[in-house]
């Protein structure tokens, strides 16, 4: 089976099965809309997903009435929010790995590392939680408790 990113398709056949004019895709790539893959001797080559791009400027100049600056200031959005949807996904993937929790240590600038929804009450449950094994990600926001005079 043929990749949908594969750039099999000529000129006149992504046209024609687009049910556009040639020369409208050529517009299209001048204007940034639809920018196919180029061959060694500067030939357009079309994808499916080219073609499923043309109709979708199709659709949105003919049906919703869109001029073409609006569609590409639409199709360039659309293509902002992918790249922002797949690093969201990197830092969600990233966070989970990561999920550590800390928490202030028994002396004085201490560090340990407790299980998340645990509070460290006592110098012998921070040594105790220090050696655990630590799952599920968050961030702990730690405010020393004012002493009694204070």
């Amino acid at each position: 089976m043929i990749d949908d990113d594969a750039p099999v398709l000529t000129v006149s056949k992504a046209a024609e099965l687009a049910g556009m004019h040639p020369q409208t895709l050529r517009q299209y790539d001048r204007l940034g809309l639809v920018v196919p893959r180029r061959t060694r001797g500067r030939g357009r080559r079309y994808s499916r997903r080219d073609v499923a791009r043309l109709l979708q400027v199709q659709r949105l100049a003919q049906v919703e009435g869109i001029n073409l600056a609006g569609i590409k200031r639409i199709l360039d959005l659309e293509a902002h929010v992918s790249v922002l949807e797949e690093r969201l996904s990197d830092l969600i993937m990233r966070v989970q790995e990561e999920g550590r929790v800390f928490a202030a240590g028994p002396d004085a600038g201490d560090v340990v590392v407790v299980q998340r929804g645990q509070r460290v009450r006592s110098a012998a449950m921070r040594v105790d939680l220090e050696h655990r094994a630590v799952s599920g990600g968050a961030v702990v926001l730690w405010r020393p408790t004012p002493r009694r005079g204070e």
